[in-house]
């Protein structure tokens, strides 16, 4: 197998693993700067409160994007078992 095979799928395994988290991730985000900032403005420093909602948003976000998770990562196997015999000499 030749190095450049290795670095494109290289390559597409990581762009597939950026764009397969990035729902949760970015959701994770915004619920944890509207709570930060609801605790900056309140001043209620209890560590419970951040961790509670983002494991909620990103559960919810899982339940949300997860079919479309789940076939961009099928569609990525299938793509890389399908391409297997180009890979032997």
């Amino acid at each position: 197998m030749a190095e450049g095979m290795v670095l494109d799928i290289a390559q597409e395994a990581l762009y597939t693993i950026l764009l397969i988290s990035a729902p949760v991730l970015g959701l994770t985000l915004l619920v944890g700067l509207m709570v930060s900032i609801f605790q900056a403005t309140t001043q209620i420093q209890e560590p419970t409160l951040t961790f509670i909602p983002k494991i909620l948003a990103a559960l919810f976000s899982l339940i949300v994007f997860g079919p479309w998770m789940l076939g961009i990562i099928v569609d990525f196997a299938i793509r890389l078992f399908g391409s297997i015999n180009s890979f032997v000499f």
